[in-house]
């Protein structure tokens, strides 16, 4: 096991009616003026938004709402929303959504802490991050995990770039999680979020770091509990303990936990994000669309972590080393159809099949130009993402 620093200091208020907390939560980590965020109009239908307003009225918490943000959140939103935070003087931000809604809270809170300077600054690494406003999240889908992470990702529709940031100021205050916020969800929504929280523990596992006993397991408890409630949820959303299990395992999936003492691999998310970037295709989706075929490339570099995978995680006992990972890698895919979830290009909605020019601009977007690699289980270079990218071409 690698040296690491784990640290999450995220409250997390689980259970039936959390929510109701959420005032006394806000002025426990000194908020006083409240920004509230939150993407569609499903959060104002489903009555939420109102609730939320109430609680916050009641408990004489001046607020203000900002509704739109869009999965792959926009760089352009976050600007103005941080124009309105500051217009407000708000003092903390709250995320009423998914993860696209509390990364764009996280960007805010940063901007908020950074007058004078542009958000996209500290995405590109141009500017160092030296403080937040507190953020705090109301969770509705279980599965990007940026509840409790320290990650956050901004999309520059002008530029078709998506790029994530890392630090310790992305961790929220609190994160308060009610299963039953997941029940109206759009089926499709879900299996995002299924998949993405499956991802974010995958990209974890497939390491070059070996005898990691209780990382491995961890990892490997979470993934097994993860397909079968993702399953159960898929047929009844209204499974209170199947998206309980969904709701918790997003947050350790993504926390850093289930990685502890390895390299974080993450290369099927770069590949993802430069799809995102150019088509502005569904971040879960874009992962299920490459996952297999990023898995047959890298795989015969250690086919012995995939037969492993294959025999804790989905039960796969008979066979050789090579058999047992290339079955592994089958039933991750049928997992993903199961879902209705795309598997590749011509399945992945607003992509399709692409011409040859298209798969080269975007292994050399995922490789910001030719100036990284991706990857630390198998380094990915631009033809490596080439390649990739073409065998999920059909």
């Amino acid at each position: 096991m690698q040296s690491f620093v784990f640290k999450c200091p995220t409250e997390v208020v689980f259970g039936k009616d959390a929510e109701a907390k959420v005032a006394d939560k806000i002025k426990e980590y000194g908020g006083s003026r409240v920004l509230v965020l939150y993407g569609g109009g499903s959060a104002v239908r489903s009555g939420l938004i109102g609730r939320v307003e109430n609680l916050l009225r009641d408990a004489g918490l001046p607020f203000k709402t900002a509704g739109g943000v869009k999965p792959n959140p926009r760089l352009d939103f976050t600007r103005k929303a941080l124009e309105c935070a500051r217009d407000f003087h708000a003092d903390f931000v709250l995320a009423v959504g998914g993860g696209s809604v509390i990364d764009t809270a996280k960007a805010v809170a940063i901007g908020m802490a950074h007058p004078g300077k542009d958000i996209w600054d500290f995405w590109t690494h141009k500017a160092p991050v030296t403080g937040a406003y507190p953020v705090g999240s109301i969770l509705t889908i279980p599965a990007a995990g940026s509840e409790s992470s320290d990650s956050a990702v901004l999309t520059d529709e002008e530029h078709k770039q998506k790029r994530g940031l890392n630090t310790d100021y992305n961790r929220p205050v609190f994160a308060i999680m009610n299963p039953e916020l997941t029940y109206t969800l759009p089926p499709f929504q879900l299996s995002c979020g299924i998949t993405d929280m499956l991802m974010h523990t995958l990209d974890r596992y497939f390491t070059v770091d070996r005898n990691n006993q209780l990382t491995d397991e961890i990892a490997e408890a979470v993934m097994r509990v993860i397909i079968r409630n993702g399953h159960a949820a898929h047929h009844n959303q209204q499974n209170y303990d199947a998206m309980s299990e969904l709701m918790w395992c997003g947050s350790i999936s993504h926390n850093n936990l289930t990685g502890l003492g390895n390299e974080k691999d993450f290369s099927v998310h770069q590949l993802g994000h430069a799809l995102s970037a150019m088509f502005d295709a569904t971040h879960g989706a874009t992962l299920s669309a490459v996952w297999g075929s990023w898995a047959n490339y890298v795989m015969p570099s250690a086919p012995e972590r995939f037969a492993r995978y294959a025999e804790k995680v989905l039960g796969v006992q008979t066979g050789t080393v090579a058999e047992k990972a290339k079955n592994g890698i089958e039933l991750t895919v049928q997992f993903f159809r199961s879902l209705d979830m795309p598997t590749c290009f011509s399945e992945l909605r607003g992509v399709g099949i692409q011409p040859d020019e298209v798969l080269h601009q975007l292994a050399f977007d995922c490789m910001f130009g030719g100036t990284r690699t991706v990857g630390t289980f198998c380094k990915l270079d631009i033809p490596a993402a080439y390649t990739i990218y073409q065998n999920a071409n059909y």
